[in-house]
């Protein structure tokens, strides 16, 4: 645009020196003064046109920039849509092999189909929802085994992330169908839940969540990065954990059936974290109804040591108590359980439990022990993505009673 404007003025000069030159060709002054006049509305002219043209283009760039404002406001709005939501996934896809009850079975299986969706609706509350997807097999304990996929909710929760005060780090609650104390902490010991469940869930004590409210804290701080990033990053208070609620106490596959409520609690003391930082001490206790209408005693008492390392975990626990989730009796029982997992490389684990449990500590002969070993590939990280096989069984003291055992192999995909 200056270079035109340039141009004009530049030809206005060249035209009105070459008017000069012949003006002693002009008849008279007033000759003069019209050409002037005419070449002067012509500079006009051309400088409206010259607006008209910029006007426009000016025009055209401003509708560009909206446009592009349209475009980009949109964009911010798929963003924050967006922000805040995690997808995920566990998924236990085994080979299985044994015998159960005098019955033999040779079947592919998917153990379980974790779809976890969790979204941050505000920075100190957000939800998550995981639909629970397994199949009814032959080793499991459901009457349906015609080997259809079962459907169930297993987490269903609002968060709140709660300012730390005190000794408590990282406190948050949980409110509606949620973790209970025990088996989330156990289960960050022992990594091998695609194996099959703990000592205490798989002796029908109780499962893993339920509709209640809980709340968790870390103790005394955080682990060291190097600690967390080596051996263990879940519930790495510096001086252990805690964690206890208020529940139905039927689990996360029962209806209420009573009006009772359940107390749970876990306190867990990381005794000398800077001399042995894997060492810790837990306590669980439950106290409620079992889920019958005729509301039949139950309660919980179970204490373990552990120990985790770069190289190996060591736990051992010992449980007594009376009736269970179910409320299907109320005898007075105990057991206890051991598990070990050795690292000797960071794509290979072996691991080893052994439990023994007690239904009933009035009838003679009715215990059982269970022997499981196994080994298993890392894909990526370690318990992350995995290949595990092991051997499963379990010997019945009971006259009469069959053993179990089972060979099995289990792809674990987590993302």
């Amino acid at each position: 645009m200056r270079r035109l404007k340039s141009f004009l003025v530049f030809a206005f000069t060249l035209v009105f020196l070459l008017s000069l030159t012949g003006v002693a060709k002009a008849e008279s002054k007033e000759e003069l003064q019209r050409e002037i006049e005419t070449l002067k509305k012509k500079l006009q002219e051309l400088d409206e046109r010259l607006e008209k043209t910029e006007k426009a283009q000016t025009k055209q760039e401003t509708a560009l920039t909206d446009k592009e404002k349209e475009t980009y406001n949109d964009m911010e709005k798929i963003v924050k849509l967006l922000k805040g939501w995690k997808l995920g996934g566990l998924w236990y896809i085994s080979y299985q092999n044994g015998e159960k009850n005098d019955k033999s079975y040779n079947q592919f299986v998917l153990k379980r189909g974790y779809i976890n969706i969790e979204k941050e609706i505000l920075p100190w509350l957000s939800f998550r929802v995981t639909p629970d997807i397994n199949a009814t097999t032959a080793d499991s304990k459901t009457s349906n085994l015609d080997g259809s996929v079962v459907l169930r909710l297993k987490y269903a929760y609002a968060k709140f992330n709660i300012p730390e005060f005190a000794f408590f780090t990282k406190p948050f609650v949980e409110v509606g169908e949620v973790h209970v104390p025990w088996l989330d902490f156990e289960e960050n010991l022992n990594f091998y839940r695609c194996q099959d469940t703990m000592f205490i869930e798989r002796n029908d004590i109780f499962n893993s969540a339920d509709f209640g409210i809980t709340f968790t804290t870390l103790l005394g701080g955080t682990m060291p990065e190097d600690y967390q990033n080596k051996v263990n990053n879940n519930y790495a208070g510096k001086y252990g954990s805690m964690s206890f609620g208020i529940y139905n106490g039927t689990g996360y596959h029962a209806s209420e059936k009573n009006r009772n409520k359940v107390f749970e609690g876990r306190l867990t003391v990381r005794p000398l974290p800077e001399y042995v930082p894997g060492l810790q001490l837990s306590y669980f206790g439950l106290v409620g109804k079992g889920n019958k209408d005729t509301n039949p005693d139950w309660n919980v008492n179970l204490g373990m040591i552990s120990y985790e390392h770069e190289y190996f975990v060591v736990t051992g626990q010992y449980y007594a108590g009376k009736g269970r989730q179910d409320g299907n009796d109320e005898y007075s029982k105990k057991g206890y359980s051991f598990f070990t997992e050795i690292k000797p490389h960071k794509k290979f684990s072996i691991i080893g439990r052994y439990d023994y449990f007690d239904p009933d500590k009035d009838t003679k002969d009715d215990e059982n022990r269970r022997y499981i070993v196994g080994v298993a590939y890392h894909l990526d990280k370690p318990h992350k993505n995995m290949v595990v096989l092991d051997y499963d069984k379990v010997d019945y003291k009971q006259k009469g009673k069959p053993d179990d055992d089972r060979v099995q192999l289990t792809l674990q995909l987590s993302f």
